[in-house]
């Protein structure tokens, strides 16, 4: 007993007395309960070489685990990845489809425009070779402005509507001025769309056999005649200030005289045209000398077509420029039901029994 209060007393100053008093009454309790085991300190130490035993087996465990920890994360990167990409994948799909679909659509409606429009005499009564040009071939260059002139008379229709309204309603002069811009960028797009047919036939666009017969009628070097237009439009707008009056009446003159000069050069390119072709040529090398002139002479008609729809732009931009808002808006709007009326007095005409 003296033996064990000075082990106990050893272990106390030590600082394990505790975990050993633990130990061993686990180990008396429950191991040798009711028996007598004189050799305690062998026992304490076989069970505590044990747990350390224990312990140093969990390492191993712990390491295999963080790597497959690893190997987990690593394939579930790989698999969102290949979600992401797959996602990404199926909405590219989707947005050609889409894509391929409005095109679709958007032909089957310009094919529709441009048959209501050919129904309604918005066109003249042609073969069945619809896009003929002035050669007598079809041309896709002809065929491509057809359908985009039908679609550009349709949207003058929308915007012809839109003014009314507005007008009516009495909206604000700045909303009545985005109108009015729209309007004016429309006739900008018809003139562009001009220039890119004439580059293809010329004689095409300066036939007006784009335009319906009253149309033509009252063409001028492939379209209207602003100084004409000024006098169609001048009524309309009434009451007019001074200043207003005195610088439309200065655009008219202006517009006369560019008219004027645009004119004469092509009647002067029409007489040396007629002279050069009147000459007989001699032979072959004459020939063709004759017709590499005459060529190069209507190559400029291009040039004329180009600098009337450049005034018919210039004067109607002017023009926006003179009046007030409300003045331009309606401006436009007698513009468009102006031109709306030649194409119904068309169809009437054409409609008319003789």
């Amino acid at each position: 007993m003296d033996s064990a209060s000075a082990q106990l007393a050893t272990l106390q100053r030590m600082n394990i007395y505790e975990p050993y008093r633990h130990i061993n009454s686990w180990v008396v309790g429950d191991t040798f309960k009711n028996h007598d085991c004189p050799n305690t300190g062998s026992s304490t130490s076989i069970h505590v070489d044990s747990r350390t035993d224990k312990s140093g087996d969990s390492m191993e465990p712990s390491r295999s685990d963080q790597e497959g920890n690893k190997n987990t994360d690593k394939t579930n990167r790989r698999l969102a990845q290949n979600r992401e990409a797959a996602r990404k994948s199926r909405l590219r799909k989707k947005a050609y489809v889409q894509q391929l679909e409005s095109s679709r659509l958007k032909l089957a409606k310009l094919e529709q425009e441009l048959q209501r429009a050919r129904q309604q005499g918005l066109y003249v009564s042609r073969t069945s070779d619809s896009f003929v040009g002035s050669s007598g071939t079809i041309n896709s260059g002809i065929a491509a402005f057809e359908m985009e002139y039908a679609h550009w008379i349709e949207e003058q229709h929308r915007q012809i509507s839109e003014l009314r309204t507005a007008l009516q309603a009495h909206i604000s002069d700045v909303e009545l001025r985005i109108l009015v811009e729209n309007g004016l960028n429309h006739y900008s797009s018809l003139f562009r769309m001009k220039g890119n047919v004439a580059k293809t036939d010329v004689f095409y666009l300066i036939s007006g056999m784009w335009t319906t017969s009253v149309e033509r009628f009252f063409q001028w070097i492939g379209g209207f005649r602003p100084s004409e237009l000024l006098n169609v439009l001048m009524p309309l707008l009434e009451p007019l200030t001074e200043q207003q009056l005195v610088e439309v009446c200065n655009l008219r003159q202006s517009s006369q005289q560019a008219e004027d000069a645009l004119s004469q050069g092509i009647d002067k390119l029409q007489q040396s045209l007629a002279q050069d072709i009147a000459i007989d040529p001699v032979g072959p090398e004459d020939c063709r000398s004759q017709m590499a002139s005459a060529m190069e002479k209507l190559d400029a008609l291009e040039s004329f077509v180009n600098q009337a729809d450049h005034l018919r732009q210039q004067t109607l931009q002017h023009m926006s420029r003179v009046l007030t808002t409300r003045q331009a808006a309606r401006g436009l709007l007698a513009l468009g039901e102006y031109f709306d009326r030649l194409r119904a007095l068309t169809s009437l005409w054409a409609a008319c029994p003789r």
